[in-house]
């Protein structure tokens, strides 16, 4: 684990609206485990700070069988139009003492825990502010962002996530052999296409 204090921030308070199956793309079932619950244990895994932000409905649904981390409960139905945005914004106001934090999208369960460390050691040893995982020069996620940058973060509204924060910054990719760290869930396809890639692993 890194010497410095880093939090992953996990959201999961979307919409989701995109998946056009029954339920919310977070309870999808790829083997015994939710999409979501799959995320959350690779990220436990790391040994590091973890903050959950997760609506109200998916919480009531998947809750007794997520294992136990911070949760931040937002009730999406009172304001529909909760983003990505604001869900990292409520992770990193629950988590203000940290070091930096690590975004990782409640919708990509195959980010192996290695990979969300190699970010977070980057993060710490280079001194730079943003720092994301790579796959084929392609970017993927974790993305992390260093204590400088608390008050943008917490700024964030909208569903477009840090995105303008990367952008305007340069930043460091971790190139990784961890294709998961491109894959994420948001239709029906993507779904039935992880369950294959899960059941041949």
């Amino acid at each position: 684990m890194p010497a410095t204090h880093h939090c992953i921030v996990i959201p999961a308070a979307g919409s989701g609206t995109r998946f056009a199956g029954p339920g919310h793309k977070l309870e999808g079932r790829i083997g015994d485990d939710s999409v979501l619950g799959l995320t959350l244990r690779h990220a436990l895994a790391t040994g590091l700070r973890v903050v959950l932000v997760v609506s109200r409905r998916v919480h009531q649904r998947l809750g007794d069988e997520l294992p136990a981390c911070e949760q931040v409960v937002v009730d999406t139905d009172a304001r529909p139009a909760w983003g990505m945005g604001d869900s990292i914004a409520a992770g990193v106001a629950a988590s203000e003492d940290a070091d930096g934090w690590l975004v990782l999208p409640a919708d990509m369960p195959f980010v192996q825990p290695a990979s969300i460390a190699r970010v977070a050691a980057a993060l710490a040893e280079a001194g730079t502010v943003v720092a994301w995982a790579s796959h084929g020069g392609r970017r993927g996620h974790p993305v992390g962002f260093g204590a400088a940058l608390r008050a943008p973060l917490l700024a964030l509204t909208g569903d477009t996530g840090a995105r303008a924060i990367v952008q305007r910054l340069s930043g460091m990719a971790i190139e990784l052999a961890d294709a998961g760290v491109l894959v994420d869930i948001d239709t029906v396809a993507d779904l039935e296409a992880a369950r294959r890639a899960a059941a041949r692993a």
